[in-house]
């Protein structure tokens, strides 16, 4: 596999910021939240959506299965 520039560079600055924390992973989360709060680009969050698979109850749910006999 060829050697991709761009992924060299991520993986190094991934390994820079790691152990500018001491490779500690809350602290390395807490300076990312950090660097978003100070920036002044807005932040969308991501919500879980509701999907209708999830409202609909298993096939398998024996509820279902003793209504079907």
């Amino acid at each position: 596999m060829a050697d991709d520039y761009i992924v060299d560079e991520v993986r190094r600055s991934r390994e820079e910021q790691a152990a500018k924390h001491g490779f500690n992973v809350k602290a390395i989360l807490a300076a990312a939240k950090k660097r978003q709060r100070r920036s002044r680009r807005r932040v969308v969050p991501l919500v879980q959506k509701k999907t209708l698979d999830a409202a609909l109850p298993h096939p398998r749910d024996p509820e279902i299965a003793s209504r079907a006999r």
